[in-house]
């Protein structure tokens, strides 16, 4: 009859952020020693508390079933030694080995092992090698290294088969059916019977064992005292989490905090609240954040939770009067005082201070700016450069004042790098500038550049609209991107040490965002050109200076191929081919990537078709018949086509210029519907002609044909390099 077993391991408290993935690592762990084993199951569960890890199994059979194994041997005529180690190897005798044509055989009959006997080799095998991410060793043994290793003192080990105890003892601890409950609701000890009765009997113990129980509890009871005061919840399910991983019974309390503290920016005050005390935040019906906390108690007091709510309310008080007291000091210091003290902080040794990088960020951003990269025009518009162009034409004073306007955000944007609350909220540089720059009587547009200019900063992140801000978003990271690579410090396997990876898909985001025409090997130039000028100011030696122009080829080499492949990894999220972005990037436009990706819509929406897919079935014949012939791209011939080659130069001569017209103007659904118009008089080419006709002549004037038609193919993308 088969039966349910019950692990449980009582320890000190177990951090938060180690819990799931510790349940993960015991229930593989488990079933990987059941396996092994031979041994069966109906399914395995696994809990966390702040002081236990828990795994129930179902459905376990008594005993495991006996085996016979069969195990190669050497070759008969093998050295002796060969025969003696396969002999130790097997545990059998040479008499019990099998001679089948010249090579040694043992059969090893396993009889069938007890379910108790392989749960407490599988509970010493799990307890000694369980993987945390740190552990430690307590008590007396300590002093020796073979002693015992938990993640905190472990106390207890309940394992339970149906209603016996698995026999096994790990360093000294006997395992057993005794818990505790709750350390102050139930102190003392808990006798479990089974596996069936462990959840209800720890709960009446005031021990919710099942965590995503008490996320739920979090989760509702933070809801419900937020609405019942009239506001709204920030919902924070990391915050959930770690929450539920910090109590045994949550029993969720609001707070409030004096509303003057609201004076202070209110990502500090939610940062404050969560980081440091683990509270959730509210809004108003305004959106504003409230002078309001729920914090998530880890007992059910007898006055309902008053002298807690109070006792935090007096240490969130303390941290908030510490953020004013460095938000008050840094509100007294200019930023462009601040941004002095910039010379002092290396950005890197080879790349100057981050004084020296303000510097190249406040000239290329005035650059996108003055060369009408980046515009005011509506985000997202997709216009051409043209239309961009026509718009702002004879509006100087409006180019004049946003670049002014660019060039003073990125002066002032690592200002905040120095701040007092800065540096007590690195998480938050950016933002902090942001709010300074405001209260200190900067515009708008250049506060907000200050605030969102290291945005994105990862998937899912808001990319950027305003135009003075993504000039310096974009100046900031092509900095960083080009720099490091001319000091040849690009990203290695999973290594990226400069997070330059983030970078270029945060520069990509931002430009396909807002349609923006960015030549990217011009704003390589222009910020190749602000590095090598600073340096060489600063007395680069001869030899130093032939190695960075060494550096420059490189940045110009490689970046255009790093910005494709990031490429490639964003378009992969929505759907996009790899194989369709390459065989645009080979039409040469990977100076623009909104051209590009309006061309890999265009095409993989082409030859996902059936017109498509057949026109890119007549082209992979043809390119294969002149890759075999070696055909060079200017052969010639001179001899008129025949009545079944003539539908397809007329098909070419319309195609091919108004493809070619199309994708000039950008029209490549157009360009598409051109190319289209090959497809049957391909088919039927292949269908009636011999390409390899004896008669030189003809052949050649064949050859040459599917050389024009390979041709106007490649007028809109390479089709070589699409897969199919």
């Amino acid at each position: 009859m088969s039966a349910d077993f019950l692990l449980e391991l009582l320890s000190e408290e177990i951090p938060a952020r180690m819990q799931a993935r510790a349940r993960n690592d015991l229930a593989r762990m488990f079933a990987e020693k059941l396996t092994e084993a031979g041994l069966g199951h109906d399914g395995i569960v696994t809990y966390s508390t702040p002081r236990r890890l828990a795994l129930i199994a179902r459905g376990l059979p008594p005993t495991t079933e006996a085996v016979s194994e069969e195990v190669k041997g050497p070759r008969t005529s093998a050295p002796a030694k060969a025969l003696e180690g396969f002999l130790r190897k097997t545990g059998l005798t040479q008499d019990q080995l099998q001679d089948r044509d010249g090579t040694w055989f043992a059969v090893i009959d396993r009889p069938g092992r007890s379910t108790a006997d392989v749960l407490a080799d599988a509970i010493a095998a799990i307890v000694r090698d369980f993987p945390w991410p740190k552990s430690m060793r307590w008590g007396a043994k300590s002093i020796s290294t073979s002693s015992l290793r938990w993640v905190r003192p472990l106390h207890s080990i309940v394992a339970l088969l149906g209603d016996d105890i698995v026999p096994v003892a790990i360093d000294g601890i006997e395992c057993g059916a005794t818990t505790r409950g709750h350390r102050f609701h139930h102190p003392g000890p808990i006798t479990i019977g089974s596996a069936n009765d462990y959840v209800e009997k720890l709960r009446a113990c005031h021990v919710i064992v099942d965590q995503e129980e008490r996320e739920a509890a979090i989760r509702k009871g933070a809801i419900d005292a937020a609405e019942d005061a009239g506001l709204l919840l920030v919902e924070d399910e990391g915050l959930v989490v770690e929450n539920a991983g910090l109590t045994s019974w949550p029993v969720p309390l609001f707070g409030s905090f004096d509303h003057h503290f609201l004076d202070v920016p209110e990502e500090v005050i939610q940062l404050t609240a969560r980081t440091n005390q683990k509270y959730f935040v509210m809004r108003d019906g305004a959106g504003k954040l409230a002078p309001h906390f729920v914090c998530v108690a880890n007992i059910a007091a007898n006055d309902g939770g008053e002298a807690i709510v109070a006792g935090n309310e007096r240490v969130l008080a303390a941290r908030l009067s510490d953020a004013r007291f460095f938000w008050e000091q840094d509100l007294k210091v200019p930023l462009e005082e601040q941004a002095k003290k910039l010379e002092q902080i290396v950005f890197h040794d080879k790349l100057g201070t981050v004084a020296d990088k303000v510097e190249r960020v406040a000239k290329l951003a005035r650059w996108l700016v003055e060369q009408q990269i980046v515009t005011p025009a509506k985000a997202g518009a997709q216009q051409s450069k043209e239309e961009l162009g026509s718009r702002l034409r004879g509006n100087d004073e409006e180019i004049a004042e946003l670049a002014d306007q660019a060039e003073r955000a990125a002066r002032l944007a690592k200002a905040d790098l120095v701040a007092g609350m800065v540096g007590e909220f690195p998480e938050l540089q950016g933002v902090i500038g942001g709010y300074l720059a405001r209260a200190q009587g900067e515009p708008d547009a250049v506060a907000d550049a200050i605030r969102d200019h290291y945005k994105p900063v990862g998937q899912g992140d808001e990319v950027p609209t305003a135009p003075v801000t993504v000039a310096v978003s974009l100046a900031d990271k092509f900095d960083t991107l080009v720099g490091f690579f001319m000091i040849d410090q690009r990203p290695t396997g999973s290594r990226d040490p400069f997070a330059l990876r983030r970078a270029a898909l945060g520069v990509l985001d931002t430009v396909v965002t807002n349609g923006i025409r960015l030549p990217v090997t011009d704003t390589i130039s222009a910020t190749t050109g602000e590095l090598t000028k600073k340096l060489t100011w600063n007395g680069m030696g001869e030899e130093l200076l032939d190695q960075f122009k060494v550096g420059i080829n490189l940045a110009f080499g490689a970046l255009p191929d790093f910005f494709t492949d990031r490429l490639k990894v964003q378009q992969r999220e929505t759907g996009v081919r790899h194989d369709i972005i390459d065989a645009a990037v080979s039409a040469d436009f990977v100076d623009d990537y909104v051209r590009l990706l309006g061309l890999v819509k265009a095409l993989q929406g082409f030859v996902e078709k059936p017109e498509g897919a057949n026109l890119l079935a007549g082209y992979k014949r043809a390119a294969n018949i002149l890759k075999k012939e070696k055909w060079p791209v200017d052969a010639a011939s001179t001899s008129a086509p025949e009545a079944d080659e003539q539908a397809l130069v007329d098909a070419l001569d319309n195609a091919q210029p108004h493809a070619a017209e199309a994708v000039e103007q950008e029209d490549f659904t157009g360009a598409m519907e051109a190319l289209s118009t090959l497809r049957g008089p391909i088919d039927a080419f292949f269908d009636k002609v011999t390409v390899n006709d004896p008669d030189s002549a003809v052949r050649a004037r064949r050859l040459n044909l599917l050389a024009r038609f390979r041709d106007a193919v490649h007028t809109v993308a390479d089709f070589s390099k699409i897969e199919g």
